[in-house]
């Protein structure tokens, strides 16, 4: 937020977390109670666009967010770890007690895990509009056939996808015509739904085996969640060293056919022993960002294809990048994702933010006389670093070119490099200048 030019307040009790923050980001740390009533008035909570709780304590997140809501706080957001709570019934009752958004961010990462194991050989995916867009992120291997061609002789009128974003190495490139897909680049493709084998057979994945069995070593809450949203031709095992955990595991999972393993999922012999051979998928979940990496390098020694480890530590994201782990999940970053989206002034109606190639994907919804609805793309006028991928209209997918024209209730992907986004509103709201 700060780096999109909000004022920002951050508040906590505990001064070892507010530690040189104030001088690294521009932000005011106060080193104080979120829940004191006084501290959050002189933080100017009762004239806070969002207020935002994502303490550790559910209680502590939920108590601030009611008391900043009685100062005046247009919004809140609370971070809780009770499913119960994010039940369509109940959501309700928490906007009359002044709570206005609620973040699980273990379900949310799990959502993400059980996208990428449904297409073993897609690192990230991300549905527009309930599915009728589609953003694939691949990594390329020499199978690809469309490496070493302009994207203008790939990307043409008549082709069912578009090139929003390239990362090769360090850097990430919005592609133009001229640029070209090389070996290893991790590219995102926008296509639609029912194109996405006509995308794997071109990247070369078509012989990736569809993952049917799935190994999670860590038994923690993304773990539950993950296995009790597990479709039902996977077979899931959960690896867990906590015996008294394991107890607890086969309760929250009765009803789910997920086995719990007693033992340490880095032992040669028991990952052997429990079929690792005929394991598609390998998902490191435990609290600890080494042990997960260094897993998923094992796994992949061991035959399989596809793993997914949770890296906490955003200083080892591109570590674990570079040793290509495969998808790597952030919860913090997911859930700061949806956050922002509160923020937003413009119809918002789904954002990601994207960690390996430092950018964010927003769907808008373009307003009755917005800038955007007034001129073909290639007239707009998009700021350096954005990419139009595609727009649903009426409930059909399409791809995007310059010659496109964005009509009023378009909902249009739009992906941002290095935040970009707050820029990007003011193409999508109302407005009757030009």
């Amino acid at each position: 937020m700060s780096t999109e030019n909000h004022d920002c307040v951050l508040i906590d009790d505990n001064e070892y977390h507010l530690s040189g923050l104030d001088s690294k980001y521009d932000i005011m740390a106060v080193n104080e109670s979120p829940t004191s009533i006084q501290t959050l008035k002189d933080a100017g909570a009762g004239s806070a666009d969002l207020f935002v709780g994502v303490t550790t304590e559910e209680s502590r997140n939920l108590t601030a967010c009611m008391i900043a809501h009685a100062l005046g706080a247009k919004k809140t957001v609370a971070r809780i770890d009770n499913y119960e709570y994010l039940k369509p019934q109940n959501l309700a009752m928490f906007r009359q007690i002044g709570i206005d958004s609620l973040v699980y961010p273990e379900v949310l990462a799990a959502t993400d895990i059980i996208n990428g194991l449904k297409m073993s050989w897609v690192r990230q995916r991300w549905d527009v509009h309930d599915g009728a867009l589609v953003l694939l992120g691949i990594k390329l291997r020499d199978t690809a056939e469309i490496l070493n061609k302009p994207l203008r002789e790939l990307c043409g009128p008549d082709d069912p996808y578009l090139v929003v974003a390239i990362k090769r190495g360090d850097e990430t490139i919005i592609p133009s015509g001229m640029d070209e897909l090389h070996v290893l680049d991790l590219v995102y493709f926008m296509t639609m739904q029912e194109y996405i084998p006509y995308i794997r057979k071109i990247v070369g994945k078509e012989h990736y085996e569809d993952v049917q069995n799935v190994i999670i070593m860590g038994g923690g809450k993304t773990a539950v969640r993950a296995a009790l949203t597990m479709p039902d031709y996977m077979n899931v095992k959960i690896i867990e060293q906590n015996p008294e955990r394991c107890e607890r595991l086969n309760q929250l999972l009765t009803g789910s056919d997920a086995m719990v393993i007693h033992g340490d999922g880095r032992d040669l012999s028991l990952l052997q022993e429990e079929g690792i051979k005929n394991t598609q998928a390998f998902v490191a979940l435990t609290g600890n960002a080494e042990t997960n990496i260094l897993a998923c390098l094992t796994a992949k020694k061991l035959g399989v294809r596809k793993t997914v480890a949770m890296v906490e530590n955003l200083d080892y994201v591109s570590m674990a990048e570079g040793l290509d782990i495969g998808t790597i999940i952030n919860k913090k970053t997911v859930a700061a994702s949806h956050i922002f989206q509160m923020m937003l002034k413009a119809d918002v109606r789904n954002m990601r933010s994207l960690m390996m190639v430092d950018s964010d994907v927003a769907e808008f919804v373009a307003a009755e006389g917005s800038k955007v609805t007034k001129k073909p793309v290639k007239a707009l006028g998009l700021p350096s670093g954005v990419a139009i991928g595609g727009l649903v209209r009426r409930g059909a997918g399409m791809l995007v070119n310059g010659n496109t024209q964005i009509e009023p209730g378009d909902s249009v992907m739009v992906f941002c490099h290095e935040h970009q986004l707050a820029k990007m509103e003011k193409f999508f709201k109302k407005s009757n200048l030009w």
